[in-house]
């Protein structure tokens, strides 16, 4: 900021203040003592104001807002290039420097407790209590706002307490997911296959592959799609559509783990427009050994899921 722009907001500010000052103590002047039963001389629906002074509470609270503002602009930055006396900020107090030392001084403090879960593995870290509450509260404030905060997911955000990964759902590559994010994109094929053999392909995919029966009114011809199927779909779902996780290609013969839908008119729309999704990378937010706890808390609600259908 310049110092014409800088003595501008400073002397505007100060004189506004002084302003209000001499206002406020000029206006009682003026005013009768105790409560009277003279009126101002004018009636509205038959109601007349008296001349009665403002209570004190509201002179008083007036007086404390001039005070409170003066001593802010004292302490914080807002008088032009004044960085306020605000101690321990050497350069002037804003959020972005208020935000930084919160973090720091998070960081001191639980810092050393995230670095002594990093150096166990998952499958320990998945196993501590504590750990697991630490990682929930992580998980609710960076993950649930697309997975939801119980994790199921929701139309385009995959199930986190289920089998059905699409990259893999072991420890190592879960935390890998999280620190670097996935990009995933299901080509559109309406042009390449047609009206029909969008339909084809859904109704092989949905009755073949998943095991899902197709509504009664659906007109498709499923062998059509079987051989569409092997020409245009293998190459990432695999021949017998359990899909590829290098390339997170679901596996299309487990129906809950398909995160846009598994009826015939969501799988034609999906075969026919594509999709595209991404898990954004936290490495940048969260760093490594937060990092870690998280994925092993998303990791224990995976495996709280295995053992439920074990028994």
């Amino acid at each position: 900021m310049t110092t014409f722009w800088s003595w501008y907001i400073s002397l505007l500010t100060i004189f506004t203040l002084l302003a209000l000052t001499w206002l406020i103590f000029a206006t009682r002047r003026g005013e009768s003592k105790g409560t009277t039963d003279q009126t101002m001389g004018h009636a509205f629906d038959g109601i007349e104001e008296y001349d009665n002074p403002l209570p004190k509470w509201w002179f008083w609270l007036f007086i404390g807002t001039l005070i409170f503002a003066a001593g802010y602009l004292v302490l914080y930055p807002g008088l032009g290039n004044w960085k306020g006396l605000f101690p321990g900020y050497a350069d002037g107090w804003n959020q972005e420097s208020q935000w930084q030392r919160e973090v720091s001084k998070a960081e001191q403090q639980y810092g050393p407790i995230f670095a002594r879960y990093s150096a166990m593995s998952i499958e320990e870290v998945a196993k501590d209590p504590q750990a697991m509450k630490m990682g929930g509260r992580l998980f609710a404030t960076y993950c649930s706002i697309c997975h939801g905060s119980d994790a199921k997911g929701a139309l385009g955000f995959p199930n986190l307490t289920d089998s059905n990964w699409r990259w893999g759902g072991e420890p190592e590559t879960i935390k890998t997911t999280i620190l670097h994010g996935r990009m995933a994109a299901m080509p559109a094929w309406g042009e390449v296959l047609g009206d029909a053999g969008v339909k084809n392909v859904a109704a092989y995919v949905r009755q073949d592959l998943a095991g899902l029966k197709l509504p009664e009114d659906a007109k498709a011809d499923v062998e059509a799609g079987k051989s569409l199927f092997a020409t245009t779909c293998v190459a990432c779902h695999g021949a017998e559509g359990k899909g590829t996780a290098l390339m997170g290609a679901p596996d299309l013969t487990h129906p809950a783990g398909w995160i846009y839908g598994s009826s015939l008119a969501q799988l034609q729309q999906t075969i026919r427009h594509g999709r595209n999704g991404q898990m954004p990378a936290q490495q940048e937010y969260l760093g490594q050994d937060k990092v870690h706890v998280l994925a092993a808390y998303i990791y224990n609600l995976s495996r709280k899921d295995q053992e439920l259908a074990v028994k």
